[in-house]
């Protein structure tokens, strides 16, 4: 396009003007015509056709579109030339001229023939050397000046560089659209021009069948035309320019659409992917883990938006691709990064789903451990061992601690190692310190439960106890009216009297049994009481016992040194309060400072060797 519309410039026809066949002096007429001249020139007739036309062209091109719009003044100079060579100069110039004719003047030949043969010539064929007429020479002006117009349009469109951002293109486009349309408008303008003009020079061959045109609107009509052709050809070369241009404006402003779009896109991914990065904690408790999957399930539900954003302008980025964008090396790794960053949120939360479940499922057997261990410390410590001695009694708490051995398997307690074993590679140290002293506890309450269930079938096995016989002691004789006096527990010594001395051997073996378990006695309740404050075996005790010895334990010391040191008293002296079991006799009443003590006797239990016996 921009080779049809290319004006004229003088370092072109260098050569051409160096001839001086034909010069702009610069003179103007009163009404400011420019002025070109023809001064004599010998080789005139041989100039070729192009580099008389590119001369004339050229020259008309010069003066400004106000000047060359008024017409221009031609001086021919021939004043040593014949009649012959004036009539073919005037004829060239005539049918080559570019240009609005205003003037035309002839210098005659000098010699006295030949200008009266040149005044004849010119009177006689006047018409014959008309000039074009002044519409069609506005018409000639109008296509130049349209197609210097559409052609510096097009040097700007070919310079213009594109723009980085949205608004800069919307307005870049909106200010080329608007020019094309007024170039267009002019362009429309001119054909219209032309093609009214055609008509007028045919109209009377329109009207008349037989009508024929002279030589000169044969001519017209022919430069008309060519001015036509010219004009349409130069209006198809600069729409098919134009077309490639603002598609690729338009796909410019798609361009810089595109990468606005994602850009925010992908800082709101790289938010996500920060957010979820923080997201490493597994818990600590199975609220926790509860805790954590319900702030990934909103994490998720957050990011669904901006994921369905960034796959929307992934698929608007193949669209462009396939309309065969110009920037389809721009395009195409953005559409791979968003698909990619996409990818890599989904899997990456997919990821925590499956941590979470396997620490909510980690901290479940957990929690049905430590439970467990609880309530099975809790069951033993709530058996009375009392209600033991009895082999329907041992056999009720053995039921009982084979049942909840047996819950063990319910609650899948085995799991919890396997579950650590598995987990272990995220596990942190802290829920992997949890796991092992659970596991500790679970083998320490087993333990127990084992002792507890071996003691509880040996009681079960055994059979009753068989009572020891102790002769009894010889009665008063009826003939003694008056009883024997009340010994006093102090005065209480290893001397026998008559009525002791009676006593069978196996007493003093049965006292000192019971000495020896009073000592086992003492020895396991500081055992009991110790182990309450040992830390190792404080994940053993339920919540619920947690600085609770007072009561567990309650007056337990008080009934063994009452039981060790006062009722020794009695037994070492052979007298028994009243209502001890084992013996039989006449019971004592012990003195007043010690009916305070007696009355602990009932209120506690303490083990020995065959279980406990009730003091």
């Amino acid at each position: 396009m921009q080779q049809e519309i290319r004006p004229l410039l003088a370092v072109d026809i260098i050569e051409q003007l160096h001839k001086q066949f034909a010069f702009l002096s610069g003179g103007r007429g009163q009404d400011g015509a420019p002025i070109i001249t023809f001064p004599e020139f010998s080789g005139f007739g041989d100039l070729p056709d192009e580099d008389f036309l590119n001369v004339i062209t050229y020259l008309t091109s010069v003066p400004s579109l106000d000047a060359a719009s008024i017409g221009f003044i031609i001086i021919i100079d021939r004043r040593r030339d014949k009649w012959s060579s004036i009539k073919a100069s005037l004829s060239r110039i005539a049918g080559a001229f570019p240009g609005n004719l205003q003037l035309v003047l002839v210098l005659r030949p000098s010699r006295l023939l030949q200008r009266t043969l040149a005044d004849i010539g010119i009177r006689f064929h006047r018409d014959d050397f008309k000039l074009k007429v002044p519409a069609i020479e506005n018409f000639a002006v109008t296509v130049k000046t349209t197609a210097q117009m559409l052609q510096m349009f097009g040097v700007d469109l070919a310079e213009t560089e594109l723009p980085n951002n949205v608004e800069n293109t919307e307005a870049l486009l909106k200010t080329h659209i608007g020019k094309h349309d007024e170039l267009k408008g002019e362009l429309n303008l001119a054909m219209k021009q032309g093609t009214t003009l055609l008509s007028c020079i045919k109209e009377q061959a329109g009207k008349h069948v037989n009508y024929k045109l002279n030589p000169d609107e044969v001519e017209n009509a022919t430069t008309v035309e060519r001015l036509l052709a010219q004009l349409d050809e130069t209006e198809n070369a600069f729409e098919q320019f134009w077309s490639k241009h603002h598609l690729r404006l338009e796909q410019c402003l798609q361009l810089r659409h595109f990468e606005q779009d994602f850009r925010e896109v992908k800082m709101s991914l790289d938010c996500l992917m920060e957010t979820q990065a923080a997201f490493t904690e597994i818990g600590d408790s199975v609220a926790r883990v509860e805790q954590l999957l319900n702030d990934l399930k909103s994490l998720e539900e957050k990011a669904q938006e901006s994921l369905e954003k960034a796959q929307l302008q992934a698929l608007h980025g193949d669209q462009l691709i396939q309309s065969n964008h110009y920037a389809v090396d721009s395009i195409r790794p953005k559409c791979i990064e968003l698909r990619r960053l996409c990818d890599n949120f989904t899997n990456e939360t997919k990821k925590k789903y499956d941590i979470l479940g396997k620490s909510y499922e980690l901290h479940k057997q957990l929690e049905k451990a430590n439970q467990w261990c609880e309530s099975g410390i809790y069951l033993l410590a709530s058996q009375a061992i009392d209600k033991c001695q009895s082999q329907e009694g041992a056999e009720a708490a053995l039921q009982d601690i084979e049942m909840f051995l047996e819950s063990a398997k319910d609650h899948q307690l085995c799991n919890l190692k396997e579950l650590h074993n598995q987990y272990e590679i995220f596990l942190t140290s802290d829920v992997k310190a949890s796991v092992q002293k659970a596991l500790q506890k679970l083998e320490d309450v087993q333990e127990m439960f084992e002792k507890r269930q071996a003691s509880l079938k040996k009681l079960s096995a055994k059979q009753t106890r068989p009572v020891q016989p102790v002769a009894p002691r010889p009665e008063s004789s009826p003939k003694r009216s008056s009883p024997k006096p009340a010994r006093n527990p102090g005065l209480v010594s290893n001397q026998r009297t008559p009525e002791t001395a009676s006593t069978p051997k196996p007493l003093n073996d049965t006292e000192l049994a019971k000495k020896k378990n009073a000592r086992k006695a003492k020895g396991r309740i500081k055992g009991y009481v110790a182990e309450l404050d040992n830390p190792e075996l404080f994940h053993l005790i339920p919540s619920a016992l947690h600085s609770k010895k007072e009561v567990l334990f309650g007056n337990l010391m008080e009934i063994y040194e009452f039981h060790n040191s006062v009722l020794n008293v009695f037994v070492a002296g052979g007298r028994y309060p009243a209502g001890i079991p084992g013996r039989t006799g006449r019971g004592i009443t012990p003195p007043p400072d010690l009916q305070g003590a007696a009355a602990l006797v009932g209120m506690g239990t303490m083990g020995t060797e065959h279980g406990s016996s009730t003091l």
